[in-house]
């Protein structure tokens, strides 16, 4: 990466400013933006839990936990663009906040946001170190540093333009991985090797340890209740972890306007893939191969480590180990710079230092990327010696920070909503979620322990009562004492430059007709993003799973087959999609970059000077201040 980033520097004059650390200019493409989408949403999580619902309830498990974190993601396309068209020069969702509500308001969302960073990082790295330790024997406080280390280097060197590169080269390799396990499972495995003896042990598996609530204790069926509870814990608490996680609004803001849209949808969509069809493969083969693991072994994400192992043996860890250390470390590159950015921009430059320079501004975002990184490692340790894993911060995540998820999303797409409102909606559904949850735990099991908080009820009644509570305070609010905000302040956010030479007239007046034809444009985008997004969350979460669950249905076997080829299909379009494609929109500069280096080897090379007063930054007043000096 910070090869990439120096011949990027060298061949483009890629400068890194605070601008360039932090939003990429606001020009990457559609390939680029949604292969760090892909990347960023790729935790431990989503190979390891998406493998244990798998191991737990079948078939329906991977299917529940793709289209229940996928929903987010492609709803957020609607947040990506209205925040181009009314905060065009944003650099967190934080700074709207504050212009729109004020200090107070601001603060709170601060709170909420830096939580669900923590959380997302102390799931990072809970789930990563606990399978580095179990396949290598390092110590698990060891690992909790480690695997922040590199990151914090290319993340300093070359800030979000770095991980969107590592991103990009992370999820490739992640998707070339899972294509190896899929064929290696359903063709050349003794232990499996093909769709048909699969279908054959998952159904003797299903007679000899029945699945409780599933249709016929089957593990061929949608009709599964736990999975269905544990879906919907799902897709709310993964609303507070894209909605309120800072990480995403970031490759919103990096991305060109035209092409936000795309890109958050492409991304979604290439996601899918990776849980889904993964955990139908190795969730499926643990169970197929008869493997047997305690219900904290299960918790703690180590289904797929043991299923890699049992197909491949020592090669198998080395696999997994390169699955999960990919996918920590380019997510947990992402919340680095989300967090640099909040402490940056959100901070220092709010409310220590207004009028810090480009300079003092980038230099206190390495600070903050470096300090985020260690207090990560910290606060992984502590929480491997409270007992707390990686299942349940997951299922606990939605209960903490989902309370604020619909008053920042009004924020954008709501006039009316007013300051109060907004400050007391996330607070307000905070309390009442904690009482929510905790008062279910200790009614059903009679005592609050982190057993019996983990259980699917609890966690549901939680989730649930942290999404929708606010609006028993910001609808009546804002309906009272409406704000009828018109976004004008949110659109005067400047960038920071510095020792920039001010456009002649001309040029002043050229952009701003691109700029009023521009917001055509994205007026037209966010069209499409509400249609398109509202279409494929209904087909992804309601009109295909539902319909199985209540059928009752337990899969023949030319269903599973289709099943699996589906899943299989899927896997080949997101490599295509996040793999193939970026390579194509980067092409041009591919060859220019190439031909450069080439140059600089036979030593040919001449650096372009500017061929005009324009490109040297010299307006005709200028010049002939100079002449008359000269005179003088």
């Amino acid at each position: 990466m910070m090869a990439l980033t120096w011949l990027l520097k060298r061949y483009l004059q890629e400068v890194q400013t605070s601008e360039m650390f932090m939003t990429a200019k606001r020009t990457v493409k559609t390939g680029l933006i949604a292969s760090a989408i892909v990347s960023s949403w790729t935790w431990a999580a989503t190979l390891l839990t998406s493998t244990e619902v798998a191991y737990r309830y079948g078939v329906s498990g991977p299917l529940w936990y793709a289209s229940g974190a996928v929903v987010q993601v492609l709803l957020f396309s609607v947040l990506a663009i209205e925040l181009k068209r009314r905060a065009p020069n944003a650099h967190t969702c934080l700074e709207v906040v504050r212009v729109r509500y004020g200090r107070g308001t601001h603060f709170v969302y601060l709170v909420f946001s830096l939580i669900t960073n923590i959380i997302v990082t102390a799931m990072l790295l809970l789930g990563g170190s606990a399978v580095v330790s179990y396949l290598t024997g390092m110590h698990v406080i060891a690992a909790c540093f480690l695997l922040p280390l590199g990151v914090i280097v290319y993340t300093l060197f070359g800030g979000i333009k770095a991980t969107f590169l590592s991103d990009y080269t992370h999820t490739l390799v992640i998707l070339i991985i899972i294509l190896y396990l899929v064929f290696t499972v359903y063709t050349t495995s003794p232990q499996i090797g093909s769709i048909d003896r699969m279908y054959d042990l998952l159904k003797i598996a299903s007679v000899n340890d029945p699945i409780p609530d599933n249709a016929q204790g089957s593990l061929l069926t949608m009709s599964s209740l736990q999975a269905l509870i544990f879906g919907i814990v799902n897709i709310v608490g993964n609303f507070g972890t894209v909605f309120v996680d800072n990480a995403y609004w970031q490759r919103a803001i990096a991305a060109h306007p035209m092409y936000a849209v795309k890109a958050y949808l492409m991304g979604g969509l290439s996601w899918y893939a990776i849980p889904f069809t993964l955990a139908t493969t190795m969730g499926l083969a643990g169970r197929a191969l008869g493997i047997e693991l305690t219900d904290s072994e299960i918790t703690a994400g180590l289904v797929l480590p043991n299923a890699c192992v049992a197909l491949l043996g020592s090669a198998g860890a080395w696999i997994c180990l390169l699955l999960v250390f990919f996918a920590v470390t380019s997510a947990a590159s992402a919340e680095l710079i989300a967090v640099s950015s909040i402490f940056t921009y959100d901070i220092f430059r709010a409310y220590i230092r207004p009028d810090a320079t480009d300079k003092a501004v980038i230099r206190f975002s390495h600070i903050s990327v470096l300090a985020f990184g260690i207090i990560m490692g910290i606060l992984a340790t502590i929480l491997n010696y409270t007992g707390i894993n990686l299942g349940y911060l997951y299922k606990l995540m939605g209960v903490l920070i989902s309370s604020a998820v619909i008053p920042i999303t009004l924020t954008l797409l709501w006039s009316k909503q007013n300051r109060l409102a907004a400050t007391i909606a996330p607070i307000f559904g905070f309390v009442c979620s904690m009482t929510a949850w905790l008062t279910t735990t200790y009614g059903l099991y009679g005592e609050i322990t982190v057993f019996t908080s983990n259980q699917n009820y609890p966690m549901l009644a939680g989730n649930l009562v942290a999404l929708f509570s606010p609006l028993f305070v910001t609808l009546p609010l804002s309906f009272i004492w409406p704000e009828n905000y018109t976004f004008e302040g949110t659109r005067q956010i400047e960038q920071i430059h510095e020792d920039q030479v001010a456009p002649p007239e001309e040029q002043q007046e050229q952009k701003a007709e691109d700029e009023e034809a521009e917001q055509l444009q994205m007026k037209k985008s966010s069209r499409f993003a509400k249609i398109a997004s509202v279409s494929m969350t209904l087909a992804l979460f309601v009109l295909w799973p539902l319909p199985m669950f209540g059928s009752q249905y337990v899969f023949s076997l030319p269903f599973f087959r289709g099943w699996v080829i589906v899943s299989i299909i899927w896997v080949f379009f997101s490599t295509f999609a996040v793999g193939i494609f970026p390579l194509w929109e980067a092409r041009q500069d591919t060859v220019i970059i190439c031909k450069a280096v080439w140059d600089d080897i036979r030593g040919r090379r001449s650096v372009g000077l500017p061929k005009t007063m324009a490109e040297a930054g010299i307006t005709e007043s200028s010049d002939s201040v100079v002449v008359d000096e000269k005179k003088a």
